[in-house]
């Protein structure tokens, strides 16, 4: 008979141990977006009146704003469904370069490796994109799965 209250009390602290668990890291992550969130935007702003100040809008500034834009979605997604979207890194990766090559191109003029070695990364990322596209295509993860697994197979029910 000792044990019984033993086992409910252990049960007990474990539930409120869970319980409080959850609601401390869900409040860190929902924290942490709005940050994140908080400073893309401020960041974005700030670009935006970079180019009013400066009376025209460059390459570079209009990359660095689809950079913003991307690493917002990437926000919005996360603090929706929970799951970080590797292709929105991928793409800011992309963007990135690009717009490291477009302004190493613009301000030297002179071909050189540094331009093959961005140029690659280009491909490769764009390469990681589309296995990932693939992969995430071929082998879905999430409410997919578990319906596929309460299919009946064939034969199993005889």
């Amino acid at each position: 008979m000792r044990i019984h209250w033993a086992k409910r009390l252990h049960s007990y602290i474990n539930v409120q141990a869970d319980s409080y668990g959850s609601l401390l890291v869900d409040a860190f992550h929902y924290l942490a977006l709005f940050a994140i969130g908080a400073t893309v935007t401020w960041a974005g702003i700030g670009t935006f009146f970079d180019m009013l100040e400066e009376g025209n809008a460059t390459i570079d500034h209009i990359l660095l704003l689809f950079i913003y834009l991307e690493l917002g979605a990437m926000v919005g997604i996360y603090f929706k469904t929970k799951h970080m979207p590797v292709r929105f890194l991928i793409y800011v990766a992309i963007t990135a370069l690009t717009r490291m090559l477009i302004g190493s191109i613009q301000h030297d003029h002179t071909p050189n490796m540094g331009i093959i070695m961005i140029s690659g990364a280009i491909l490769l990322l764009s390469l990681a994109t589309l296995v990932v596209r693939y992969g995430s295509y071929r082998f879905p993860s999430g409410s997919s799965d578990s319906i596929e697994q309460q299919k009946p197979r064939p034969n199993e029910g005889d």
